[in-house]
């Protein structure tokens, strides 16, 4: 039989602003679209964030996430992943709110604070059709938060959900900070741990250091964790290939990525999704089904989420 690959979509996430692309879901019913069209695709999760209608600013609002998740819940048997990472100049208590509310399957949780930069973005995008884009783009003094005490209040927060986590590693210290909440007992295998690559503020995206990352999990986790990989932008599909190859899975979507190939914008999610898939495939694996996703990640089930 055989492996089973999991794919992740992260449809919208607070990185990307509605002039980039009109690909990027804003709307409630364009993200229940989205993440129901990648789910059709092949993604086993999608993960999710919330914005404003309007302006398309991130919303870590627990109301702005409600009309999406009950038309996702009903049209898709997905694994829901909310998350706890919202945007950086957010406050932990508002970002763990959704998921305390709803309590999801999974929810993602970064275990590091770091320095958080888009301003590469403007080398390339240059009209904006809200005041907040420019000002959001421009900002060198981003620091995304994620302290040893904030990261405890999201696990004690949820701890009684049943809601396990997408544990965002930027950087190989990440991996170190994941290994003490561990050694705590405030976190239990299988651990869930995506590995991104190639965010400015974060760790590189050479094949070093996909290597690098996977030796260091590997070390420290042995056989207690899955993982996955992001790469950020033109990064997404090759460390997709690279990652497929080692035995990992997959993280792909509009949240993390607005092109589908060297030049051309993604339609949609569900292309980078099936981008994904053709790479799974063609190396002769499969896809995991949302149930298949569950099993291996020991989930509480999809009718637990309350909403």
């Amino acid at each position: 039989m055989s492996r089973k690959v999991i794919i992740t979509c992260a449809v919208t996430g607070a990185i990307h602003t509605p002039s980039m692309s009109k690909a990027l879901p804003v709307t409630p019913q364009e993200i229940a679209d989205a993440a129901v069209d990648a789910a059709e695709a092949g993604a086993a999760i999608v993960h999710l964030h919330a914005r404003n209608p309007k302006t398309g600013q991130p919303d870590q609002s627990p109301e702005a996430f409600a009309p999406f998740l009950k038309i996702i819940k009903q049209r898709s048997n997905a694994v829901i992943n909310l998350t706890t990472g919202g945007a950086p100049t957010m406050t932990v208590d508002e970002r763990v709110r959704p998921a305390a509310v709803y309590k999801p399957e999974v929810a993602s949780l970064n275990m590091g604070s770091m320095n958080f930069g888009f301003f590469g973005m403007l080398n390339r995008f240059k009209t904006f059709e809200h005041d907040w884009e420019l000002k959001h783009l421009q900002n060198k003094d981003i620091v995304f938060r994620n302290t040893f005490q904030d990261i405890e209040y999201v696990l004690k927060t949820l701890a009684e959900t049943g809601t396990r986590f997408e544990f965002e590693c930027y950087d190989t210290a990440h991996l170190y900070n994941l290994a003490y909440f561990l050694d705590q007992g405030l976190v239990k295998p299988p651990l869930f741990i995506q590995t991104v690559f190639g965010l400015q503020g974060g760790t590189g995206a050479h094949p070093e250091d996909v290597l690098h990352m996977k030796r260091t999990a590997d070390r420290l986790f042995g056989d207690k964790y899955v993982w996955s990989v992001l790469g950020a932008g033109r990064n997404q599909l090759p460390i997709a290939a690279m990652a497929a190859a080692m035995g990992g899975n997959i993280r792909v979507g509009l949240e993390d990525s607005l092109w589908a190939a060297p030049g051309r914008m993604a339609s949609s999610n569900a292309e980078q999704v099936t981008l994904a898939r053709k790479i799974v495939e063609g190396l002769g694996l499969e896809i995991a089904t949302p149930d298949e996703a569950r099993a291996m990640l020991d989930l509480k089930g999809g009718d637990k989420l309350e909403v």
